[in-house]
């Protein structure tokens, strides 16, 4: 299965990380050593694969696999994240909140809320002192948390003059239940 992982056929590769998913924790060591494969998409399709395995080793072996050098495993990595958090992988994925990616930021945004709770208060540092995206994307986090540890700082930013900012504040409100529409006289 291993050798039709790494074939360079996506179909078959597909396929066989479905299998090797289904054998769970009996195909994690075998994944393990992949992602330290030379080649970007032997380690892709590990992680890719290993996302889908439910083991203790599994979060782990995802947050090492932030700091790959190839940006699209960064990417499946905190996808994985995202289905399998893990609040060791905080500081790795607050860092990628800066990334010049798009798509990785955002993921990583994706994992963080995921994290739920133990991720607020790093959150929160982002939104009242990080770049302007990183704040974007902080905030976006914590409205899909909902911890109430993020009122003040999304009443806060209620007042920023971005629209996007704001829409992510107000929308973090709302779901917690005390969204409020103000204006100013």
């Amino acid at each position: 299965m291993l050798a039709q992982l790494i074939a360079g056929d996506d179909a078959r590769a597909d396929a066989a990380a479905a299998e090797l998913a289904q054998h769970g924790s009996a195909a994690v060591e075998a994944l393990r050593q992949l992602t330290s494969d030379p080649l970007a998409d032997h380690r892709w399709w590990a992680i890719r694969t290993l996302a889908e395995i439910s083991d203790p080793q599994v979060p782990k072996l995802l947050t090492e696999a932030l700091d790959d050098p190839d940006p699209t495993v960064c990417q499946c990595a905190a996808l994985g994240l995202r289905q399998q958090p893990n609040p060791q992988a905080v500081p790795a994925l607050l860092a990628m909140l800066d990334a010049s990616d798009g798509l990785t930021a955002d993921l990583a945004a994706d994992a963080l809320a995921a994290v739920g709770g133990p991720a607020v208060e790093s959150l929160l540092a982002v939104l009242a002192d990080g770049q302007q995206q990183s704040r974007l994307r902080a905030a976006k986090a914590l409205a899909l948390i909902g911890d109430s540890r993020a009122i003040p700082a999304l009443f806060y930013a209620l007042d920023e003059d971005s629209a996007l900012l704001e829409y992510w504040a107000s929308e973090g409100l709302d779901r917690m239940g005390i969204g409020m529409t103000f204006f100013k006289p």
